[in-house]
């Protein structure tokens, strides 16, 4: 029976690490009894609607997610610390992603994994999906050529080349989403967590 299935319970579901964000005990007239739910793929965001018979073991994961911030990078290791007990750490480039993108200061979801009581890892690297920055070079276009031109190349702080709109300058601020490494908007005011 499921005394112990909760919301919120990270799970272990065919090879993933789901978490449980709606259950329901259902107790048919015939039949035998079964959890109907709802988990969330930690790593895609997927959602999946799933029914868990009564006998079905459920295998529990300990997860636990913490708030650092970007230090800096050296080689391939990138350097973070903890928000709450300043605590550093250096994670390898090949669990990295999107770093086209990584500008010093801005704050990440770390999830580690516990193997065991003693031993854990670095599981999940949670990037924001949209990160504000300065567009430092792009071509100005003389008014007119936008008919024919709808966007250009920008260099940004990162030193990632983006396709913008034409209309945007050097030295404004843009939003761009991390995931389709695309331009979103522009940005007047520089928001405080960037």
């Amino acid at each position: 029976m499921y005394t112990n299935i909760r919301k919120g319970l990270y799970i272990l579901h065919n090879k993933d690490i789901y978490k449980i964000i709606d259950f329901l005990h259902v107790k048919p007239g015939k039949g035998y009894a079964f959890i109907k739910n709802k988990l969330k793929n930690i790593i895609t965001g997927h959602i999946l609607e799933n029914n868990f018979s009564d006998k079905y073991k459920i295998k529990k994961e300990k997860i636990e997610t913490e708030s650092y911030r970007y230090l800096y990078r050296f080689e391939n290791l990138f350097h973070f610390m903890n928000t709450k007990s300043y605590d550093q750490i250096q994670i390898e480039k090949k669990l990295m992603k999107n770093i086209k993108f990584l500008k010093e200061g801005i704050e990440f979801t770390i999830f580690f994994h516990f193997k065991n009581k003693n031993n854990k890892i670095i599981f999940f690297i949670k990037n924001s999906p949209t990160i504000i920055l300065k567009v430092k070079y792009t071509e100005s276009v003389k008014k007119g050529y936008t008919i024919n031109k709808d966007s250009k190349i920008a260099i940004l702080e990162t030193k990632t080349k983006l396709l913008i709109p034409s209309f945007i300058n050097s030295g404004e601020y843009i939003k761009i989403n991390t995931d389709s490494k695309s331009y979103i908007e522009r940005v007047r005011k520089l928001e405080n967590n960037q």
